[in-house]
């Protein structure tokens, strides 16, 4: 049973209970006339409708708890991703014998900050910052900023696994 199946149930056997002890209720109120029903069906249906809305509840519950842990395995698996990405990084830095300076400029780039921000940052000028960026794009063979974030998006979406093999210890 699919999820949005398991929701629709849930909505649907609620929402009839509900309309039950609501509509009675109401007709109560108003005065409106409904022909009397024996005791031991009225009972039955009331117990029915009860029982209806304690089962959504426990549904309601086990899907809200589904829902957490589900919630919590995409967060496992986003750590992950940027775990990875931060590995990824490194790998290509060290490909590219990228400097201490030219790895910190790369990866402010990489995170999309201007050159004017990087500078501010590194406490250094801008012209500074457009040379490293310069030796950067040099290095890796591209031309710019997109095409220096796309080598990295290219290596993890690759389907062949890590890049690399870790070295033994």
């Amino acid at each position: 049973m699919t999820r949005q199946i398991l929701i629709a149930v849930i909505l649907v056997v609620q929402t009839l209970c509900a309309v039950f002890f609501v509509s009675d209720i109401l007709s109560s109120m108003v005065g409106i006339y409904v022909r009397p029903l024996s005791w031991e069906l009225r009972e039955l249906m009331e117990v029915g409708a009860a029982l209806g809305l304690v089962i959504g509840l426990v549904l309601g519950a086990m899907m809200l708890v589904w829902t957490l842990r589900e919630r919590d395995v995409a967060q496992e698996r986003l750590r992950r991703a940027s775990g990875a990405f931060m590995d990824v990084l490194q790998e290509r830095f060290a490909e590219w014998n990228l400097t201490p300076a030219e790895r910190d400029v790369a990866l402010f780039a990489i995170k999309g900050m201007s050159t004017a921000e990087i500078a501010v940052l590194r406490a250094t000028s801008e012209g500074t910052v457009k040379a490293q960026t310069n030796a950067i794009y040099r290095k890796a063979g591209v031309s710019g900023r997109p095409q220096l974030l796309s080598l990295f998006i290219d290596d993890l979406m690759r389907d062949d696994g890590p890049t690399k093999q870790p070295k033994a210890a």
